[in-house]
């Protein structure tokens, strides 16, 4: 990932002065660039503050940047490191989400990664159906300069009702392999018996919420295949 250990980057992160560099376009809500220095580590970040969050009538007001820290506690308890580390914490717009900003290869996403890599999304696809993904756009599959693939952007996510909304339907109806099947059923293990992982989940998501995530991992393991498409709109919009 880096040459600055998961756990000194998350310190980084989490108590580091936060010095804005400036406004972050194209996205729905307010997102900054920023540099984090800690004693003599100095890292980019992307700050996201609550109070930037445009209001979602399915979603509750403000907790889009708590979803960003939950979504990247689930990939870590997977073994998929493939979510960038994410805190929250405050900053100088308010609380909100402070994320480790990935320098990610100009226009490569989804949409024109070659074939001989579609593989490497299995994962990706998983996570979302586990997450409850309402908004996977292809740009949000990013690649960067050493070549290792990220997920970003989950904001809208983990919501009691379905709501997968993604452009990854690769494979729909497919079987699970036995590999990542045993990463979930380790997780959900975890979601019973790991009371610190329990404790950070309930200090980001309701009680509905964390319920619907273990019966998304439940059906997972029951089914053991990717879903199809269900009723009602199934892609984000705009795609990209």
């Amino acid at each position: 990932m880096t040459s600055i250990s998961l756990d000194t980057l998350l310190t980084v992160l989490g108590q580091g002065q936060i010095e804005m560099r400036g406004l972050l376009p194209y996205g729905s809500n307010y997102a900054f660039l920023a540099s984090v220095c800690h004693g003599d580590i100095k890292v980019l970040a992307v700050y996201k503050p609550s109070r930037g969050e445009r209001p979602l009538w399915d979603f509750p007001e403000e907790t889009l940047g708590l979803r960003e820290v939950a979504a990247f506690l689930v990939s870590e308890s997977l073994s998929w490191d493939f979510v960038p580390p994410t805190v929250y914490r405050d900053g100088p717009h308010g609380p909100g989400s402070v994320q480790w900003y990935i320098d990610a290869e100009a226009d490569l996403h989804y949409f024109n990664m070659p074939a001989g890599e579609r593989p490497l999304l299995r994962r990706v696809a998983l996570f979302d159906v586990l997450v409850n993904n309402a908004d996977r756009k292809g740009g949000h599959v990013i690649k960067d300069k050493q070549g290792k693939l990220w997920s970003i952007d989950h904001g809208i996510c983990f919501h009691a009702d379905p709501k997968l909304r993604t452009v990854i339907w690769d494979f729909a109806g497919q079987p699970i392999p036995d590999d990542l099947l045993a990463d979930v059923r380790a997780f959900r293990k975890r979601l019973d018996s790991d009371q610190n992982l329990v404790t950070a989940f309930d200090t980001l998501l309701s009680p509905p919420e964390l319920a619907a995530l273990r019966r998304r991992a439940d059906r997972l393991l029951r089914t053991k295949s990717f879903p199809d498409p269900g009723p009602g709109r199934n892609f984000p919009w705009p795609p990209v």
